[in-house]
């Protein structure tokens, strides 16, 4: 397979989406899985950092929504809700959120299993006994 250039790479369509029924909601939801940007963030988010700059603790308020809310697209692909109205989304039905939240993780990599697939399909790294200077 040849390498692709830095356009090839940009050009490329790699997120994936999913529609979801919710019947408690009376329809049908999109989920897009995040960017990369998307999920440093939300990951971010729910690190409460210590004085000293350090991990102090996790912040697992609205943690579901937070994850929902980032990949709840219209049929734009433009998210419904912001940040700042996670809130709003956390008072829904927690089995709900539950339910879109693990679709969320799976679109965007973010489940244990989904990691170790990558990391078992990912190249080798070249060793010190490449060619390359």
């Amino acid at each position: 397979m040849a390498l692709l250039s830095k356009d090839q790479i940009a050009a490329a369509d790699d997120r994936k989406w999913e529609d979801v029924d919710v019947p408690e909601w009376g329809g049908t939801v999109r989920l897009l899985g995040m960017s990369g940007t998307e999920r440093n963030a939300y990951q971010s988010s729910l690190v409460v950092m210590g004085s000293n700059g350090q991990p102090q603790r996790l912040n697992m308020t609205d943690q579901l929504a937070k994850l929902v809310g980032k990949c709840l697209v219209g049929e734009d692909f433009e998210r419904l809700f912001t940040d700042k109205e996670v809130r709003d989304l956390g008072a829904k039905n927690g089995a709900v959120l539950e339910r879109l939240g693990q679709v969320a993780s799976r679109l965007s990599g973010l489940r244990k299993e989904d990691v170790e697939d990558a990391e078992g399909k990912s190249e080798p790294t070249p060793n010190d006994d490449s060619s390359s200077g």
